[in-house]
């Protein structure tokens, strides 16, 4: 102890002092050894000091402040002496620096009163570089490791800057002056980058992230070691922590110091081309993320294994593409010069066979263009992608394609943007895809149009003007199909509205008594049908049925929206009002969602009074012309033209938004405009105000008075289209709403009509001047034919006179002079209808003019016989009603097709439609079969038409289904194709209505009827219209049987193609009662032939049916009501019990045309088999079996009259009105 020597003021430091003294003594020896300065000469006698406190009374002493001091000492003994410290033991210096790292703990709160002296303790560490003495240690990386371990655990947010910079001081110059790093502590170090450390740890993640940019040379060997045997050698250290999270590990050391990885990423190349799934899919997530993003340079770094990596877009399975597309739209944002590359990935994507693909491709795209909608929507390649995934087979992505559509569209065309015409052009397809969802089947699609058409292609939030612009925008470039959805979504909505509106009435009812419970359930059923999912929604509809009726507000706000006269805003603020009482707006609140579906689909948010108004003022401007038309969008030669197609449209779905004096009044001034297309337009959306609420009833029956005498001069000397409108406007708007009722076709009853005196006026004109070649000529017949429809008893005599004089005798039924004064149409069997001579043009009007006058005398049995006669006679000749010769093919052509399409007419309606005969029926199936293509197109749609219309009472009866058979014949795929798709469509619209029939109205006074509407009955009228077909003579005839085949199957194929809705008895029955009648239209020379083609057609049916289904496949039960055929065709044998139990086709031609793998296995012996049974089996009336429910058992035995139109339409099945 003598030999230490203490400096100047400094007393000895012995072990029997108190700690206060030994406390005092050492910070004053602290404080001089602070001051001492680097000597190598000066303070060699220290030397035994400095030894001195490494005794571990001192090292070890109780006392933290004893520790502390001690440590600040030794420290600045490192200092004093460095290089050459004086401690040249090894355990010295494992204890020195072990001691100073558990100093170090006291760091960790930088309130500690000695907190001055621990940071002072760690400066001195960091600018002495102390800890590398370490080196020396054989062990020195457990110290290390140590250290290391101390700094990341104590690190905290409470240091300041400098207390981080020094512990970074400290542990530098440790990796950088190694030798070699360890991986255990390469492990600890790189651990704190990678979650969950980097999370839990954020400040030892910012001392790592600086450690790695100040020393990355000193870790480049260490960290390219380890990646090898990870990568390459497949050989991993599972000790590590870091081992698991090699992919993490890679992508943070890219985010910190990228010189790390080059060696390390061209490895990752191999990774890609793993045979394990699992590895390639880690690989190409983490260069996904790597290449993608913004400011990497990597791409142009490693273009190799770029490559590689777009090369994962196709691979085998489907997480690993999923990713690829994910991050695409990273690329696009990130990297415009990659783009080329992501759209041909993408392009080659969204045909994935994987759903979840072909997903991530739409959401990609669509993502890129809310972030920077620039880059789609300059791409045509990128929209081309999203719009063909708006045909995907699952909805789904056809629902998030059309959605980002909508948005793309919206943000081009309807907000305020700096794009150039040229780019808004490119998009402007979209409107016509949206739209185009509408033909979709899906009732999920139809609503996601019907939302999307109100708040992407016209949103509802806009201002009137702006809004009614977007709306001019969108209806005056939309494609024909896609203007056709519109209208049919605006008509669906309509009816909705209605519908849900009867329902709200009923909940208006003081006591719910049984009958009205009935009425809301069998209304809400339909409802539901209206929305996703039925048997749900009705379940919610029910909750919502009971929420009104104990909520007074709710049932108010209901009543608002659907208001007819209801205007946008208050629409929306109500539809607000309304959902927030329905509880919280989240994916789980299904009641609120389904209720939210219902609001939606009848709320009226596009248009208004307002609204109206300003689009009249618009559609003014742009008949002018002028800078309009270019602000709205629509070429200035069509503009008018469609505004007033628009226009019309709005007028029968939201006519209440039109009664104001100021639009009304601008409509009728639109009149004085001299274009052509004008008049019509106008006058035929006042004819549907007029419907809503005739002009005679309002307040200022002065703008009827203005309108009468503009629609006589129409009537009288307009073309013929304005004088067709121009009659129907004044005749509907002079109905007042308290007397007149309409029927289904829409003229007034016959008891209630008021004649406006304009008409007295016209009728005079005409007796007067219509006359053969008369100015005008077509546009009077025009007026004539119209009037004898609306007005036929207000003008019986003078209308029967002109069309028996001036009609029939003077033009119809006139010679064709052997010199005409006009062109004839060029040489061929058909032209456009106005390049027809005008005599020709009259002779249409005339033969339209007779229908109407038909259609409105409704019973006058004999006029109607004598014009089915000459309309037949139309038919039966081919247009050259005489036979003179003198007509040119086309003009052949147009008159036998208005004369048939004028029959069609009149047999819509029940008593005159009834007098036809069954030749003339017969002669005019023949127009199926017609030369030429244009009259087989327009008649079978005529045709569709008029069996589609108004069910059960207004359209053409069940017999003219049978037309349809002759089809099988047609030559043309395209219009085979059409007519089939008619054939279904009819199909399903009469089984849709007797199911509807058969839920509403349960008793057997409405099922009676049923079977005269049941489409499968069309088989007993199309077998006569087969046995008529000229083409058809030899019921052995193996060409003609496969023509008939092809004709019956055109047929049974629709009617069979649901099993629930098929009955095989209905048939067999059927088909059996035909075999056992003849046919009565046949002479007695060839009444045998034609029984044995009639019979040999029933045979046909029956195998084609049998090779549908089988004998026993099909729908087995049994269809127990007595049929009836209708005598028009049928007859009963003079042989009284005649039974007909032979088979009279050839037994080989069971095998000629069967498709399916039961026909086609068909043998001789086994036709020989069917027919042996088929003798054995078939009864008139075969009752067998079971009881499963199905559509026919709807069907009662309580009429068994036969099925003709003349016979049944009266009383055929409707639902009940309420």
């Amino acid at each position: 102890m003598a030999d230490i020597v203490y400096p100047n003021g400094c007393r000895p430091l012995v072990e029997d002092l108190g700690t206060d003294e030994l406390i005092r003594r050492l910070k004053t020896l602290a404080n001089v050894l602070q001051t001492m300065d680097q000597d190598d000469n000066l303070h060699q006698q220290y030397i035994p000091l400095a030894l001195h406190l490494l005794d571990d009374f001192f090292m070890q002493h109780p006392s933290r402040d004893v520790q502390l001091l001690i440590a600040c000492c030794i420290a600045d003994v490192l200092r004093v002496y460095a290089p050459e410290a004086p401690y040249k033991e090894q355990d010295q210096i494992k204890a020195i620096f072990k001691f100073f790292i558990k100093q170090l703990h006291g760091l960790k709160d930088p309130r500690d009163p000695s907190f001055k002296r621990y940071f002072y303790l760690l400066e001195n560490l960091a600018f002495v570089k102390s800890f590398n003495m370490c080196f020396e240690l054989e062990d020195c990386q457990e110290i290390f490791y140590e250290l290391f371990t101390t700094v990341f655990k104590l690190i905290n947010d409470q240091h300041s800057h400098k207390v981080k910079n020094f512990f970074l001081d400290v542990l530098s110059p440790l990796i950088t002056e190694a030798d070699n790093l360890s991986v255990e502590l390469l492990d600890l170090i790189l651990i704190n980058i990678v979650e969950p450390n980097k999370s839990t740890n954020k400040h030892a993640h910012e001392l790592t992230e600086q450690l790695l940019v100040k020393t990355g040379d000193a870790f480049e060997a260490t960290i390219k070691l380890f990646f090898n045997r990870s990568l390459v050698m497949d050989r991993p250290n599972s000790k590590l922590s870091i081992t698991g999270k090699i992919y993490d590990l890679i992508y943070e050391l890219n985010q910190i110091n990228s010189d790390l990885l080059v060696s390390v990423l061209p490895q990752l190349e191999n990774k890609l081309l793993s045979t394990d799934d699992a590895e390639r899919l880690k690989a190409t997530t983490l260069l996904a993320r790597m290449f993608s993003e913004k400011d990497s340079q990597l791409s142009k770094k490693y273009p190799s294994l770029l490559r590689t990596f777009f090369g994962r877009f196709c691979d085998i399975t489907e997480p690993v593409r999923v990713k690829c597309v994910q991050s695409s739209m990273h690329f696009l944002l990130n990297h415009p010069h990659l783009q080329p590359e992501i759209t041909e990935k993408l392009r080659l994507r969204h045909h994935d066979l994987d759903e979840l693909v072909r997903y991530e491709v739409v959401m990609a795209i669509v993502e890129t263009a809310k972030r920077n909608f620039e880059i789609v929507v300059k791409s045509p390649e990128l929209l081309e992608i999203v719009r063909e995934r708006t045909m995907d087979k699952k909805y789904k992505i056809r629902r998030d394609a059309m959605n980002g559509l909508g948005y793309i569209y919206r943000r081009a065309i309807c907000e305020p943007n700096d794009l150039s015409a040229e780019v808004k052009q490119q998009v402007d397809w979209i409107k016509n895809k949206i739209m185009h969802g509408y033909y979709k089947v899906c009732l999920e699609d139809k609503l996601m149009v019907e939302r999307l058409l109100i708040t992407c292609l016209v949103p509802y939030k806009l201002a009137p003007e702006e809004r009614m612009k977007k709306l001019y925008h969108l209806l005056g470039d939309l494609d024909t199909n896609a203007t056709k959805a519109f209208v049919e979504l605006q008509k669906n909505q309509m009816k909705s509205r209605h519908t849900v509106s009867d329902w709200i009435k009923l909940h208006h009812s003081k006591e719910f008594t049984p009958r009205v419970l009935s009425q809301l359930a069998a209304k809400q059923s339909n409802i539901a049908k209206l929305l996703p999912e039925p048997l749900k929604a009705n379940e919610f509809l029910t909750q919502f049925s009971q929420h009104l009726r104990k909520d007074a507000q709710l049932l108010r706000c209901i009543n608002i929206v659907l208001k007819r006269d209801v205007s946008c805003r208050e629409c929306a603020d109500t539809m607000s009002v309304l959902l927030k009482k329905l509880g919280a707006h989240v994916m789980t609140n299904l009641y609120y969602n389904t209720v939210k579906m219902l609001v939606e689909r009848v709320a009226s948010v596009m248009v208004d009074k307002e609204s109206i108004g300003v689009l009249i003022g618009l559609i003014e401007q742009c008949i002018q012309g002028g800078d309009i038309c270019n602000e709205i969008g629509i070429s200035p030669d069509e503009a008018g033209e469609r505004g007033l197609k628009l226009l019309s449209m709005l007028s029968y779905v939201f006519s209440a938004h039109f009664f104001t004096d100021t639009s009304l009044r601008r409509l009728i001034s639109l009149l004085s405009y001299d274009h052509e297309y004008v008049a019509p337009l106008v006058l035929k959306t006042l004819t549907h105000l007029g419907r809503y609420q005739p002009l005679i009833d309002e307040a200022n029956p002065a703008i009827l008075n203005e309108l009468a005498p503009i629609c006589k001069d129409f009537a009288l000397m307009g073309t013929p289209k304005q004088a067709k409108h121009a009659v129907r406007c004044i005749f509907v708007n002079s109905q007042s709403s308290s007397t007149a009722t309409t029927d289904g076709g829409g003229s007034a009853s016959t008891t209630t009509q008021t004649v406006h005196p304009i008409f007295n006026e016209i009728i005079e004109e005409l007796r007067l001047k219509l006359a053969p070649n008369c100015e005008h000529q077509r546009t009077k017949i025009v007026t004539l034919g119209h009037i004898a429809y609306n007005m036929p008893q207000a003008f019986l005599t003078p209308v029967k006179n002109m069309i028996a004089r001036r009609i029939v005798k003077e033009l119809l039924i006139q010679e064709v002079p052997a010199q005409r004064e006009h062109d004839l149409p060029a040489d061929s069997d058909w032209c456009e209808q106005d390049e027809l001579p005008p005599d020709t043009l009259c002779k249409l009007d005339a033969l339209k003019t007779m229908a109407r006058w038909l259609l409105g005398l409704r019973s006058d049995e004999h006029a109607a016989q004598k014009t089915f006669r000459m309309l037949a006679a139309f038919v039966n000749q081919r247009g050259d009603l005489l036979a003179q010769n003198r007509l040119g093919g086309a003009e052949k052509s147009w008159l036998r097709l208005g004369a048939a399409c004028a029959m069609l007419k009149v047999c819509e309606q029940k008593g005159v439609g009834d007098q036809y005969s069954a030749e003339q029926y017969l002669q005019l199936s023949q127009l199926m079969e017609d030369p030429v293509l244009e009259v087989r197109e327009i008649f079978a749609r005529k045709l569709h038409k008029g069996l589609g219309r108004s069910l059960p009472r207004n359209c053409l009866p069940l017999d003219f289904m049978g037309f349809y058979v002759l089809s099988g014949m047609e030559t043309n795929r395209k219009l085979q194709d059409q007519i089939r798709h008619y054939v279904e469509a009819d199909v399903n619209k009469r089984r849709e209505y007797l199911k509807t029939v058969a839920m509403t109205s349960p008793d057997s006074s409405t099922e009676s009827q049923s079977l005269h509407i049941l489409p499968d009955y069309m088989l007993a009228f199309a077998i006569p219209v087969l046995v008529h077909d000229p083409s058809y003579t030899n019921h052995e005839d193996y060409v003609q049987l496969r023509r008939m085949e092809k004709c019956l199957r055109f047929i049974l194929e629709p009617l069979m193609a649901k099993r629930e809705s098929f009955v095989y008895s209905f048939y067999k029955q059927l088909l059996q009662l035909i075999k056992h009648r003849e046919y009565s239209q046949s002479s007695e020379k060839d009444r045998m032939q034609n029984n044995y083609k009639m019979w040999a057609l029933c045979d046909l049916a029956m195998h084609i049916i049998d090779a549908k289904v089988g004998q026993c496949d099909g729908n087995s039960s049994a269809f127990s009501m007595p049929l009836a055929l209708p005598e028009m065709y049928y007859k009963l044998p003079a042989v009284a019990n005649f039974q007909n139990n032979e088979i009279y086709i050839p037994l080989d031609v069971y095998t000629l045309g069967a498709k399916s793998s039961k026909a086609s296995a068909s043998t001789s012996s086994h036709a020989t088999a069917a027919g042996t049974k088929r003798a054995a089996d078939l009864a008139i009336l075969d009752d067998d079996n079971s009881q499963e429910n199905n559509l026919f058992d709807n069907i009662r035995a309580a009429d068994t009259t036969e099925p003709m139109a003349k016979r049944t339409r009266g009383g055929a099945a409707t639902a009940p009105k309420s």
